[in-house]
């Protein structure tokens, strides 16, 4: 029997509206992936506790479970996720777990966001300032602070301007899948380990 590939999402906070509104943002972008089947989401709000459902149900051993968090710092390489996340988090990693569970947004989501300016320019139309975005050259290379501060200067005059949470969320939804993976290593990286779980070709 094919386990249920289960993918543990940080974000979505303390509600259950805005753990919604996550699930919903992350499903809309894996279904750019062109997947035959979709992975189920559970939305953890903290990333401490996203880390704690994982182990849970990775020591449960019923569903194929998947780790997806900011590495909140810049990796050398995004392949070796349980040493970064033992380095900057003192997350032990769990028997018989392996670096292709944990996929990573580096250095976090809004660096996923910023990568997509044909999708920021259609969201928030006239008043978004694009020159506030840093180069689209070694975008995980940057400060997540950095990253976030820039993001919301660029959308500061803009009527739905950027905030974490409902937001963030629906930016998400309408990112491109190719425009991510032509910037983004940890992107692409995401999408052919789940592009493997689910037995398909990448």
């Amino acid at each position: 029997m094919v386990k249920t590939l289960t993918i543990y999402l940080e974000g979505g906070g303390d509600s259950e509206g805005l753990r919604r509104r996550c699930r919903e943002g992350f499903r809309k972008l894996f279904a750019r992936c062109d997947f035959k089947r979709m992975p189920k989401l559970v939305a953890c709000g903290g990333r401490g506790n996203a880390f704690d459902r994982f182990c849970t149900a990775h020591a449960d051993g019923k569903e194929d479970a998947i780790l997806l968090v900011d590495s909140e710092d810049p990796i050398a390489d995004i392949s070796k996720t349980w040493p970064h996340l033992k380095l900057r988090d003192n997350w032990d990693k769990p028997e018989g777990a392996v670096d292709e569970q944990v996929l990573l947004m580096t250095t976090c989501m809004e660096t996923w966001i910023i990568a997509d300016r044909v999708a920021l320019r259609a969201f928030y139309k006239n008043e978004f300032k694009e020159n506030q975005l840093p180069p689209l050259v070694d975008l995980e290379g940057r400060q997540r602070h950095s990253v976030q501060d820039s993001l919301q200067n660029a959308t500061k005059d803009c009527k739905n301007k950027y905030e974490k949470g409902k937001r963030s969320f629906e930016v998400l939804a309408v990112l491109s899948r190719s425009t991510l993976e032509q910037h983004l290593p940890s992107f692409k990286r995401a999408r052919t380990e789940l592009a493997k779980k689910l037995g398909e070709n990448t």
